[in-house]
């Protein structure tokens, strides 16, 4: 120690280590695996962000709202807590769309995109003692913050031979009179499900039942392609008070411009009662707030981006679903047991004694990544060990291109008979 020097007084916090669970994490670590001297491409199926693809562009009118919003200039100032009332009544309008009651505005509280949407509402859960139950597999971000906050997570799980159905049974097993909530993601980041309306309503029934509320992921809505139409949970606020969250994000495929919203959906009022909408309030007055040019765009977005648009993306998803699901069973080591219907990913299962020298999906996913310089995240990242989320969001020339390269991947690891 340096002489007159005390020993320095702060270090790093050695129970925040949110990024070895976390997506981001998990693919910064497959991108530096790769062979540096691979000339070909890499291809991305480990993130559902299929912006740099030509096909999946938003809409230029959405653009020039955001364009119109910056230039008009009456949108440089701070915005008030929880969103400009012009905002947040368009998002209470879009989505009165689907259920059977009047969303209000005051019900409306708009955030930097889903992620913060997260971190608000479990930071409000968060007390000693309480816990909340994420399904698995589901989104890292859940199990992340809740991981830095007062809250125990429990998992319940999801079943691949039900179309990944909640386990209503083990919902009810893990509960007890400190749990305070439920996750659900729907339509489903990792499983590519969409669940149905009456599976919905047993949730909300099951939800009622232990005395909890239902926290619905909503950030990849009416993003679905399959028999199943997309259903929001708040259908069944009347039954269990919901809150949803969502974004611009997917639907409207701009991720990077950070726009969210939390929604409560509680007809009979027990938000208010309990402190929780006060609780949200107060917290939105210490967090920061999405840009306020994008906020004074939205209604244009939300009530003029044209059909045609929306049509286009689930089409080229659903080509895309065919064309993985198909030729995923010309690879032996690989599993899809439920069709995608909607997200932008999907859950296949890894048979390890069919390859040698692969160890576990970790060990799958960083040599895939160095030997053929395609990225697939690790199911472990998701919550389920030896499985893998692909995402299916890519031009389909290089989603066709990325399947031969796993495939021979497979052919080059195959255990010798």
């Amino acid at each position: 120690m340096e002489q007159g020097r005390k020993k320095w007084g702060f270090q790093g916090n050695q129970e925040l280590n949110a990024s070895s669970i976390s997506v981001r994490g998990a693919l910064n670590q497959l991108m530096a695996n790769r062979d540096k001297d691979d000339q070909r491409s890499t291809i991305p199926l480990g993130r559902a962000d299929p912006t740099m693809f030509p096909s999946y562009q938003t809409t230029p009118s959405v653009a020039d709202a955001i364009t119109d919003a910056v230039r008009s200039f009456k949108f440089n100032c701070y915005p008030p807590t929880a969103g400009i009332a012009e905002g947040k009544r368009a998002v209470a309008e879009y989505l009165s769309k689907d259920v059977p009651y009047k969303i209000s505005a005051d019900d409306v509280y708009l955030t930097v995109g889903c992620t913060q949407a997260i971190e608000i509402v479990v930071s409000v859960l968060a007390r000693p003692g309480a816990n909340i139950l994420l399904p698995r597999p589901g989104y890292p971000q859940y199990e992340a913050r809740v991981g830095c906050s007062c809250l125990e997570a429990r998992h319940f799980d999801l079943l691949p031979e039900r179309g990944w159905e909640v386990d209503l049974d083990s919902v009810e097993a893990l509960a007890d009179e400190n749990t305070v909530a439920m996750v659900i993601i729907n339509p489903s980041n990792p499983c590519g499900n969409v669940f149905t309306a009456q599976h919905l309503k047993r949730i909300a029934e099951t939800a009622r039942k232990l005395g909890i509320f239902v926290i619905s992921d909503e950030v990849y809505g009416h993003l679905a392609f399959g028999s199943n139409p997309f259903v929001p949970m708040g259908v069944f606020g009347s039954i269990v008070p919901v809150v949803t969250l969502g974004s611009l994000s997917k639907r409207w495929i701009v991720p990077g411009w950070r726009l969210g919203w939390i929604v409560t959906i509680d007809p009979n009022g027990i938000f208010q009662q309990s402190g929780f909408v006060e609780s949200l309030r107060s917290y939105l007055d210490i967090t920061t707030d999405p840009p306020t040019f994008i906020q004074g765009a939205l209604t244009r977005i939300l009530e003029q981006t044209k059909e045609d648009f929306f049509s286009k993306i689930l089409n080229l998803m659903r080509e895309a679903v065919d064309l993985l699901y198909e030729r995923i069973k010309e690879i032996p080591c690989l599993t899809c047991p439920h069709k995608p219907e909607g997200s932008m990913a999907v859950m296949v299962k890894l048979n390890l004694s069919l390859l040698e020298g692969v160890t576990d999906d970790v060990d799958f996913c960083m040599k895939l990544a160095k030997e053929e310089s395609v990225i697939v995240l690790p199911g472990i990242t998701v919550g389920l060990k030896n499985w893998l989320r692909i995402s299916f969001a890519v031009e389909q020339s290089s989603l066709d291109d990325a399947l031969v390269r796993i495939k021979a991947f497979y052919c080059r690891h195959a255990k010798k008979e």
